[in-house]
């Protein structure tokens, strides 16, 4: 599909994980505000990544950005997403979490120059992830089976659950999601204007480890030059797949921002353009 000008840029951080990104370009399709370029900011150079999205056929424009896999640099792979996307609005998703259908409605129905938006995600159980998968629980459905399920998927390894909620806005419970602060970002779900990660010059290619670098040590460089975080909990709400998970000590990474944090060094020195 052509779009000449699309009003937002779904930038989906991927590394190899093909299986996981054909779920969530299917959850893609299903989205409710469709004026959106998708983006695959690829951490490496996967063949079967690019055999997969050569023969996809979606109803988006997708550009697929790959570089040379040399351990983690994602940081360096959504700067280039961000300086390829079209858009001025972008919107960030990590490649294992599936979107609720009005996902992108409310990035974009509320997106503003000055705020950062950030919501946050379930993190599903093994089972729960399965049946998504297989297609015996339709997105749409999942409210229902949350609600329903909430101790049986805590039991099984689910967390947040509560996230995994969608509140209409205009309904009983509308007051809700209003009430919901955010106090840091998940790099899986934000958005921002384009002029907003420009005025920091971009993700810190400092950050060689994942975590930290790709979206806490953006928090804190956005309000120092007096950018807002608003809240989308529960309205834009998305379903982490279940996988096991290599967590990684974060003292270099904390090390680097606590450096930074010391010197208010709000726009970093190697990120869009190199200082």
């Amino acid at each position: 599909m052509r779009l000449e000008s699309p009003k937002a840029s779904l930038i989906i951080s991927v590394y190899k994980d093909v299986h996981f990104l054909e779920q969530v370009m299917k959850s893609v399709e299903l989205q409710t505000w469709r004026e959106f370029e998708v983006i695959i900011s690829e951490d490496g150079d996967n063949p079967e990544m690019k055999e997969y999205l050569q023969h996809l056929n979606s109803t988006f424009p997708i550009q697929h950005l790959t570089q040379e896999d040399l351990g983690w640099r994602k940081n360096r792979a959504l700067n280039r997403a961000i300086k390829s996307a079209k858009a001025e609005w972008l919107v960030f998703i990590d490649g294992d979490c599936l979107l609720h259908p009005r996902f992108m409605e409310f990035h974009f129905k509320l997106s503003d120059k000055n705020s950062i938006l950030g919501g946050k995600r379930i993190k599903l159980d093994e089972n729960t992830s399965l049946d998504l998968i297989e297609g015996k629980i339709p997105i749409g459905k999942m409210n229902h089976v949350i609600i329903k399920k909430f101790r049986e998927i805590s039991r099984n390894g689910g967390q947040f659950l509560e996230e995994g909620i969608f509140i209409e806005p205009t309904g009983i419970l509308g007051f809700i999601p209003k009430m919901r602060k955010m106090r840091n970002l998940k790099g899986c779900n934000m958005s921002f204007h384009r002029s907003a990660i420009d005025a920091i010059n971009g993700f810190n290619e400092e950050y060689k480890k994942p975590a930290v670098g790709e979206d806490i040590d953006l928090v804190w460089r956005f309000e120092g030059l007096g950018y807002r975080l608003i809240s989308l909990r529960n309205l834009a709400v998305q379903y982490h797949l279940f996988h096991k998970e290599c967590w990684i000590e974060q003292e270099e990474n904390l090390e680097i921002m606590k450096r930074n944090q010391k010197v208010q060094r709000f726009v970093c020195k190697d990120g869009l353009k190199k200082k």
